[in-house]
C-alpha cells in the first residue's frame, strides 16, 4: 500500500510540476497529459540533482524532490526541449 501511494503521489506532484512548466516557458508545447506528467517526473528528478549539488551535503543523489524542486526542474527540462526542438521542421521561405 505504501509503494502505491508512493506512485500516485509522483504521478500528481508531476501532473502539478509540468502543467506549471507549460504554463511559464512561452510558446505552443504539444504535449499529451502522460507527456506533461513525464515531463514533472523528470522535472523532480533533475530538481532533486540540483537541489542535492547546490545545498549540503553537496551529494551527487538521483531521487524526487519536493514540488517546488519539480516546477524548477520541470522549467528546466521543457526549456531544453523546446529549444531542442524548436529549430526542427523550419525551413527559410523565399
Amino acid at each position: 500500500m505504501h509503494l502505491l501511494w508512493n506512485i500516485i503521489v509522483l504521478l500528481v506532484v508531476g501532473l502539478i510540476a509540468g502543467f506549471v512548466a507549460r504554463a511559464v516557458i512561452p510558446g505552443k508545447q504539444s504535449m499529451s497529459v502522460g507527456m506533461t506528467i513525464v515531463l514533472g517526473i523528470v522535472g523532480s528528478l533533475v530538481g532533486n540533482l540540483l537541489g542535492s549539488l547546490l545545498f549540503s551535503p553537496h551529494r551527487f543523489e538521483i531521487g524526487t524532490s519536493g514540488i517546488i524542486g519539480s516546477i524548477i526542474g520541470a522549467i528546466i527540462v521543457l526549456g531544453i526541449y523546446v529549444a531542442a526542438t524548436g529549430r526542427r521542421g523550419r525551413t527559410a521561405v523565399r
